[in-house]
């Protein structure tokens, strides 16, 4: 068992060798909820970036995917 503080600021500093046997390096995210028991229960979260597209990237992507003449003539030979 390992001791944590908790500042002024109700942050909580959790020991390194917690952090390591959870493979957690740099800032990272937890997701946090209250135990049946009373105490806390913090699990690591992943947390990824979100990225919206506009129409005219989504056709630029889709223009970017679509197959050139030569792939489509030798996907069809393939099928053959």
């Amino acid at each position: 068992m390992e001791l944590a503080k908790l500042s002024r600021k109700g942050q909580l500093s959790i020991p390194k060798r917690l952090l390591k046997a959870l493979g957690v390096e740099g800032e990272a995210y937890f997701l946090v909820e209250l135990a049946p028991e009373g105490g806390l229960l913090l699990r690591p979260a992943g947390v990824y970036p979100l990225e919206v597209y506009t129409e005219e990237r989504l056709q630029e992507l889709l223009a970017e995917d679509a197959l050139t003449e030569e792939e489509r003539a030798r996907l069809a030979a393939l099928a053959r």
